[in-house]
């Protein structure tokens, strides 16, 4: 008997001491679509058991629908974060068309987005948007299950893609071009004259003027502030995914993310479209950790490959990522340059090998360099 307890205490140090030393790990994850309450129920209680803290889930406007998956990811053990695309808006009858950004060629992203059908941005001057948005993220932020609103797309559209997407697109993104630079709106350029007594219009090569630059950097920072003050109203916590960086971030994006008044920062290093090693993400973070406003948490967005046998031959850079090799290297350099923890994208393309390396790294304890 005596030999059994002592076994058993042993298992119970080993296992406190494992779960001490855990990261945090969060996941993106959308749905539910057709999925029964007892299949969600089987989902989430798998990814707690495999080491995922807190999910940022995507489903949608509807509140009632984060109410429901709310619920059973609570019961599973997880923080459940809502994650809504913010300036990305489609068709809706409630946004009107106007609002829609307009680029450097006076095309509107509604009628002729750029790269992709679905980059249908909003321009972040009209008080309408910021009246969508704030009643959108205010009615789900009231729902009791809902620890977290988590923003997507707080940006403009890339002004210039990230260096491993150019061949995907055909594109060679040497400097800005007017048909991926935004906001050219009435309303944009007018304030800004107003302000700056300069008329983008009227400037040989806008991208040369740094007070245009800045200028849509505080549009965006003016949108994520005052959606933050209607979030926190209601008692939840408010954080983004935002580009790298911030270097990368204000180049390709125009993301000042730095001046954010958010509760966690959650950047997307996505070694791969940058061409880049899993020894990058840790030279991300250290940049990320050094600017985030006020000691703001940082998680290191990772980027999964879904089929690492594959990525050799795979040309869509979209699907390529880290490799079961890599992942352990990854979150390694996150946590020794400072992260809180990681943000998997997503659960579903880590494969088992992927699972067997994640598990070891993140339950080793790690140092700030």
């Amino acid at each position: 008997m005596k030999r059994f307890l002592l076994v058993m205490a042993l298992v119970l140090s080993l296992t406190a001491c494992t779960e001490k030393n855990k990261i945090p790990v969060y996941a993106w994850i959308g749905g539910p679509g057709e999925a029964t309450d007892q299949e969600l129920t089987e989902q989430f209680s798998d990814l707690k058991e495999k080491g995922v803290d807190g999910l940022m889930y995507n489903g949608g406007h509807d509140p009632q629908t984060y109410k429901r998956v709310g619920k059973l990811v609570k019961e599973a053990g997880m923080e459940f974060h809502t994650w809504i695309p913010t300036m990305v808006q489609g068709e809706n009858p409630k946004l009107k068309k106007e609002w829609y950004a307009i680029n450097g060629k006076g095309e509107s992203a509604f009628d002729k987005p750029a790269y992709v059908p679905h980059y249908t941005f909003l321009c972040p001057s009209k008080e309408g948007v910021y009246d969508f948005l704030a009643d959108l993220y205010g009615g789900v932020a009231e729902i009791d299950e809902v620890d977290g609103i988590h923003l997507d797309y707080i940006r403009f559209p890339d002004v210039i893609l990230a260096r491993g997407l150019w061949d995907k697109y055909g594109l060679v993104m040497d400097r800005e071009y007017p048909q991926f630079d935004y906001c050219y709106c009435d309303d944009c350029t007018s304030a800004f004259e107003d302000k700056t007594g300069i008329d983008i219009n009227e400037a040989e090569d806008p991208a040369e003027v740094p007070e245009w630059k800045q200028f849509r950097y505080d549009l965006i920072t003016n949108m994520v502030n005052r959606l933050a003050d209607v979030v926190h109203s209601k008692g939840k916590k408010i954080n983004a995914a935002v580009f790298p960086g911030p270097s990368i971030a204000k180049k390709l994006v125009r993301q000042e993310w730095g001046k954010w008044n958010l509760d966690a920062i959650y950047p997307m290093n996505y070694n791969d479209f940058y061409l880049e090693g899993p020894e990058w993400v840790g030279e991300m973070v250290n940049e990320e950790v050094a600017t985030a406003k006020n000691g703001t948490p940082v998680y290191s967005g990772l980027f999964i490959c879904p089929k690492p046998e594959k990525k050799g031959s795979e040309k869509d850079p979209e699907n390529h990522g880290l490799l079961p090799e890599e992942i352990g290297e990854a979150i390694k350099g996150s946590m020794e340059n400072g992260a809180t923890g990681i943000c998997l994208f997503t659960p579903g393309r880590m494969t088992e090998a992927h699972w067997k390396a994640f598990d070891e790294a993140i339950h080793k304890a790690y140092e700030v360099k």
